[in-house]
């Protein structure tokens, strides 16, 4: 009999991701990360620690096995808090929940499993594997595309891989509650908790605030006419510079025009709408460029502004992950992904003089540095990179 721990998170998805495993023969353990203390920043009833670590409990009574809670707040802080707070304040927007994947739930939350003489941990994922046709694992999509979480995945390793099990992954999220309803479980009908990872919804500005000043400056509005689209001719890796079709546009004030006030230009991300304040425009207003150094921020009218739109990107080449390493192959077409829930965009990934670039099909809009771009096959996530710009 096999031992598997499962991150209990007081949800539904986990809890019957441990009666599964129950059903199929494994000896379970259930574990609650705790990873924050400062409700300070979370919006009311939105995943309070305190009634999901109750909920995994009373879950784990009913199933019958051990339950404990692991602190994990002081890694958590080190690795994610700080890892947001450092990527904001460049400008840049992060995906904290891709990187407590790789660096909590599957690196630190293993560690202790494996202590416990685990052989494998289980979470609540929507995604699945299966054994590579070429040797190791492949981390494949949910079979649920409404809930698809491989995406949030993309960070994790072969040998992160290769000790997780996703009981649910090959199921529909209606499925999941009406085996919970069944089967009498405390959170059937608990809604899903939103926001960051294992904290529920932030107010991000007071988050932020915590450690990042607010500083006055100058939102510039950029003309549309002022720049042109960058363009090219189809998917033809040959016939484009890639280095100038990727490379952002370098904005100053004498390029537009002064519109109002900011408090500060790290609290604002790429194709942020909302908490501008610019009236009296035209079209909406939208922000296509950040600059914390001077502390500027620009933005352009309507979602087509030639600032806010591009067909290609780089990647941090210190930020490569090749889940599985016999994929690892360049200038081919695959289905990439810049952001969570985006509809797959058909493109090439591109390595020309060690760096990497992904040139797209189509217009990609609000590009923003500090994101992950996730590169599928069919159903199978390949690898990802950090945008770079």
């Amino acid at each position: 009999m096999k031992r598997v721990v499962v991150g209990l998170s007081g949800g539904v998805d986990s809890s019957v991701a441990a009666h599964l495993l129950l059903e199929q023969g494994y000896e379970v353990i259930g574990m609650f990360m705790k990873n924050w203390h400062d409700e300070s920043v979370t919006i009311s009833d939105e995943c309070p620690w305190i009634d999901d670590s109750n909920d995994a409990l009373l879950v784990a009574d009913k199933l019958g096995i051990p339950f404990q809670v692991i602190d994990l707040s002081k890694e958590y802080k080190e690795r994610i808090v700080n890892y947001m707070f450092s990527e904001y304040e460049k400008g840049r927007t992060p995906n904290p929940d891709v990187l407590c994947n790789r660096e909590i739930k599957f690196d630190v939350f293993m560690k202790a499993a494996m202590e416990l003489g685990a052989n494998y941990v289980a979470t609540g994922h929507y995604c699945q594997k299966r054994e590579g046709e070429q040797g190791g694992f492949d981390l494949i999509s949910g079979t649920d595309n409404s809930k698809d979480q491989s995406y949030f995945l993309c960070q994790i390793t072969q040998n992160q891989l290769s000790k997780v099990l996703f009981p649910i992954g090959h199921l529909e999220k209606i499925e999941v509650r009406n085996i919970a309803r069944k089967e009498g479980l405390v959170t059937a009908d608990k809604k899903d908790s939103q926001g960051l990872c294992f904290v529920g919804k932030i107010k991000l500005p007071e988050f932020l605030q915590q450690q990042l000043k607010t500083k006055e400056g100058d939102i510039i509005e950029i003309p549309e006419d002022h720049i042109q689209f960058k363009k090219y001719q189809g998917l033809n890796v040959d016939s484009v510079n890639i280095e100038q079709l990727a490379a952002p546009f370098n904005y100053s004030p004498t390029d537009g025009n002064k519109v109002t006030r900011h408090n500060g230009a790290h609290f604002y991300t790429i194709g942020q709408r909302k908490g501008l304040h610019v009236g009296g425009r035209p079209e909406p207003s939208f922000v296509i460029a950040i600059d914390t150094i001077k502390n500027l921020v620009y933005t352009g009218q309507t979602k087509m502004h030639p600032g806010l739109n591009r067909y290609a990107l780089k990647l941090q080449k210190s930020s490569i992950n090749w889940i599985n390493q016999e994929y690892d192959v360049n200038e081919e077409s695959y289905m990439i992904r810049i952001r969570y829930r985006q509809i797959l965009q058909e493109g090439i990934l591109i390595k020309k003089k060690g760096e990497w670039y992904i040139l797209f099909e189509n217009m990609q809009s609000a590009i923003s540095p500090g994101q992950f771009a996730a590169w599928y096959k069919d159903d199978v996530l390949i690898g990802s990179g950090v945008i770079e710009h």
